[in-house]
């Protein structure tokens, strides 16, 4: 018996497109300047009103912490392209080069505040935004070269198995049974 043809068109299977490529350094620090960069210049607008609640260190300890988070997000999905949200390893890995950011602005806080008893809060703004800037180069390159570095390589998405080449076995000599 002969299959039964049909005159309509059988479904193609559709190839799966590569993934893309994750950007290059240029394109990553482009990227990394605006989801970071953004969140900053909203974070330094946040600091200063929090901190009338709080005190300074407090408020700009509260505000990067919430910063933080979710510009790990937004660098996991889009500066870096892992194609994946982070998970708490590369959250926690993140929150130490927040820490040391943290730690510059808190630093350039305190200096100004040696130097000038009461800055204005377009000083402050200055200030803040310069160190802000600093400590983000520094984070730029923690999280390029350490946190997300490797998560993808050639479209092949983390976690692919890729397998070795085979060695052979070395030969043994096994004594026969008698």
């Amino acid at each position: 018996m002969e299959p039964q043809t049909t005159d309509r068109p059988q479904p193609r299977s559709q190839p799966r497109s590569p993934l893309p490529s994750p950007p290059g350094p240029v394109a990553s620090f482009v990227r990394f300047v605006v989801c970071g960069g953004g969140i900053g210049v909203l974070s330094s607008f946040a600091v200063p009103l929090v901190a009338t609640t709080m005190p300074w260190a407090m408020a700009n300890a509260v505000v990067t912490v919430a910063s933080t988070l979710l510009c790990t997000e937004l660098h996991a999905l889009f500066t870096f392209g892992t194609g994946r949200r982070p998970g708490l390893r590369r959250h926690l890995q993140s929150s130490g080069s927040a820490a040391a950011a943290y730690v510059v602005t808190c630093a350039a806080m305190f200096l100004l505040h040696l130097i000038r008893s009461t800055p204005g809060m377009f000083t402050e703004q200055a200030v803040y935004l310069s160190a802000s800037a600093l400590a983000g180069t520094g984070r730029f390159l923690v999280l390029r070269l350490y946190v997300f570095a490797g998560t993808r390589k050639a479209g092949r998405p983390s976690g692919t198995v890729v397998p070795l080449p085979r060695r052979p076995l070395p030969r043994t000599t096994v004594a026969p049974a008698c």
